[in-house]
């Protein structure tokens, strides 16, 4: 009793993690930012060597993103929790959602991509999943599930859509959502990253949602040359990028988030060890 289609009910809590969300209910409300800044040299040699030899649907660095992070939450579970109607729930998979503009231009449609992490998921079983997801949303008239619906709800007269959207936000309360809204709404995923460097745009805070279950959001800053810092106090200019991260601050503590980009800076500088499955253990400490 009292799980979920999309989670397990967590039973056994600490006191504090237990009277947090009854006090805090809301997601929007407990918000924490983390900023993270990246050097890219490791990255930029790794994706270098990798397109070498398959230059047709070259690497990026959003992809040893993607990678890193899904690698994280399944490594740090708690990163994968989420709170629905005052209860801890653990989710039962690891996904990550993104938004994929069409064509860049101010008319262009945007679609969205949802993309499924398992245990033994690579870096190259996780590209192969982007690279299916991206081109299929950015085939001419596709049109994927999430946009789909809404674009039914807009049609219909605005009374009812509003209706059945309330009668849709006490479902989500509940868990008691479709099971094929879970599956394709990006605020259902264990991450939502927004690619804004692809626009030109720096990092920065975006919020979470009380619609869905999504308990971090990534922002992907514009790369830029920024000063490098040694041990020793030298330093060199390299290519670099910020990342932004919004978390739920009510599902673990600070020492358990500092942990975790530890874990998320070594992967981005060591980007080898993302060829390993995902739930193989890292020595980072």
């Amino acid at each position: 009793m009292g799980d979920r289609k999309d989670g397990q009910l967590i039973r056994e809590l600490d006191p504090m993690h237990f009277i947090t969300p009854l006090l805090y209910p809301n997601r929007c409300d407990n918000e924490a930012y983390i900023s993270l800044k990246v050097d890219l040299e490791a990255i930029n040699g790794y994706v270098d060597r990798l397109n070498a030899s398959d230059p047709d649907f070259r690497y990026t660095m959003f992809h040893i993103i993607v990678a890193a992070i899904i690698k994280v939450i399944t490594l740090r579970p708690k990163m994968n929790r989420f709170i629905a109607n005052k209860n801890f729930y653990q989710r039962n998979e690891v996904s990550a959602s993104f938004v994929v503009k069409k064509q860049f231009n101010d008319q262009a449609e945007e679609g969205l991509a949802f993309i499924h992490g398992r245990p033994d998921s690579t870096l190259f079983t996780i590209r192969d999943d982007l690279k299916k997801q991206i081109t299929t949303v950015k085939k001419e008239g596709a049109v994927d599930a999430s946009s789909d619906a809404m674009d039914m709800f807009n049609k219909m007269p605005r009374f009812l859509s509003k209706f059945i959207v309330w009668v849709i936000t006490r479902l989500d309360r509940h868990g008691w959502v479709p099971q094929s809204l879970i599956d394709t709404d990006p605020y259902y995923s264990s991450v939502v990253l927004s690619n804004l460097g692809s626009i030109k745009l720096k990092s920065g805070y975006h919020h979470l949602t009380n619609w869905g279950t999504c308990s971090l959001f990534c922002i992907v800053g514009e790369k830029k040359i920024a000063p490098v810092f040694s041990p020793d106090g030298s330093c060199v200019m390299r290519e670099s990028l910020d990342l932004g991260l919004t978390v739920d601050e009510r599902l673990a503590d600070g020492y358990y988030y500092a942990k975790s980009i530890r874990l998320l800076s070594y992967l981005l500088q060591h980007p080898e060890e993302l060829e390993k499955p995902m739930s193989e253990e890292v020595d980072y400490e």
